[in-house]
């Protein structure tokens, strides 16, 4: 038995154990699928961390581009509200600057009417009524215009007329629609009553565009002319702008008016051709400033000031001068006087070139190119050389044309 059973064992199973085939073929096919699903699994899971890593790229990318967004739209934000903060900076500045200019226009209201009531009770009244017009409240207004003229001056004064000043009914239309006044300035001769002034009344009953002054005409009266037609003025309309202009110098209303409507909402403006000049001292000389030594060593210059064709105060400037008219002091050319009156008061000058345009070509060059001008009138002449014969000429080359003025929007 125990031969039999020895001599079985080298066809037994691995190991000293027996075993049978079937087994050995079960083991050998499972390996078989064991490897294979390791295989599978090392080939699947390189390809399915790719996509991983891609389907993360792509989630990436989709959150920059909603930074992107976010950003944009914030960007676009801020821009909006930056822009509302500035509007609404320019619009306080605004209101801050109308605001100075009510208080300072309340302030010289009440230093006028104190001064108007000083006079009153000292009796000495200041102003005089001008021929045909009612004693009434101010009359509000945008611009009053003052052409200076004289008893000798009546054909200068058809010859405005005639062009660039409406007449009759107009001249009251343009007050009432476009609130600019305009008159012919002149006071009364030496003898009160004489041929003079009763050649004056009987023109202004005629046409009725004349302001009557308390003053006696004088060429080198006009300082105190100035004087008292702002004063005049002030005392009758409640304007934003008062003008003086020579009766000998050409004028486009229209561009006036817009030119000044920018100047509005600034409370103390002088507005017209600034210069410099020499001071003269020499006798003889047309010029001439007896106060010369007031300016310094000789050949020193004026003071900047407007020249004398045409300039432009602001409402408290002529309420100033209305106040202040007894102690302003008087120089021998009313352009000087009017700039020394401002020198130590917060005045803006602004010069303005358009207000000094020469006649033509140089006017009308400029109304071609766009730029058409203010006023006009010749250096040479201190106004237009023998106007009575050619303001009709200046107006048809150099005028903004007569519906301008009706049509202009200040």
């Amino acid at each position: 038995m125990g031969m039999m059973w020895g001599g079985r064992h080298p066809k037994g199973g691995i190991g000293g154990g027996g075993a049978s085939p079937k087994w050995l073929v079960l083991l050998c096919i499972g390996s078989f699928c064991f490897g294979m699903f390791i295989t599978n699994r090392m080939w699947i899971f390189p390809d399915s961390r790719k996509e991983t890593e891609a389907y993360a790229g792509k989630e990436h990318q989709l959150q920059h581009l909603e930074l992107l967004n976010d950003c944009e739209q914030k960007s676009k934000e801020t821009n909006v509200r930056a822009k509302d903060i500035l509007s609404q900076v320019s619009k306080t500045h605004d209101a801050i600057k109308t605001l100075d200019k009510t208080i300072s226009t309340l302030e010289m209201e009440l230093a006028a009417a104190r001064a108007a009531q000083a006079n009153s009770l000292n009796g000495s009244p200041v102003f005089i009524k001008p021929v045909g017009e009612k004693s009434e409240e101010r009359q509000k207004a945008f611009i009053v215009i003052g052409i200076n003229t004289a008893f000798s001056s009546r054909k200068r004064r058809d010859s405005v007329r005639e062009t660039w000043m409406p007449q009759g009914e107009k001249l009251r239309q343009i007050e009432q629609e476009k609130g600019i006044v305009i008159r012919f300035v002149i006071g009364h001769s030496a003898t009160p009553g004489g041929i003079l002034d009763r050649a004056i009344d009987a023109e202004d009953a005629q046409h009725r565009d004349f302001m009557r002054l308390n003053h006696v005409e004088g060429y080198h009266e006009l300082s105190a002319k100035t004087q008292i037609y702002f004063a005049t003025a002030v005392s009758k309309w409640d304007a934003d702008f008062y003008i003086k202009v020579d009766d000998d110098v050409h004028v486009n209303l229209g561009i006036l008016g817009t030119t000044l409507a920018r100047h509005r909402s600034k409370p103390r403006v002088y507005i017209g051709c600034m210069k410099s000049g020499p001071v003269l001292a020499q006798k003889g000389a047309k010029y001439r400033e007896p106060e010369y030594w007031k300016f310094g060593e000789e050949g020193n210059k004026y003071f900047r000031h407007a020249t004398g064709q045409l300039y432009v105060i602001s409402k408290d400037l002529a309420t100033y001068i209305s106040i202040n008219l007894p102690i302003l002091h008087k120089y021998a050319n009313e352009d000087v006087s009017l700039g020394s009156w401002f020198i130590g008061l917060d005045v803006e000058h602004i010069d303005d070139r358009s207000l000094c345009c020469g006649t033509p070509p140089d006017c009308e060059w400029k109304a071609q190119a766009g730029n058409a001008c203010v006023a006009s009138f010749d250096w040479s002449c201190s106004g237009i050389c023998k106007s009575v014969e050619r303001m009709k000429d200046v107006h048809q080359r150099c005028g903004e044309g007569d519906g301008a003025v009706w049509s202009a929007v200040f």
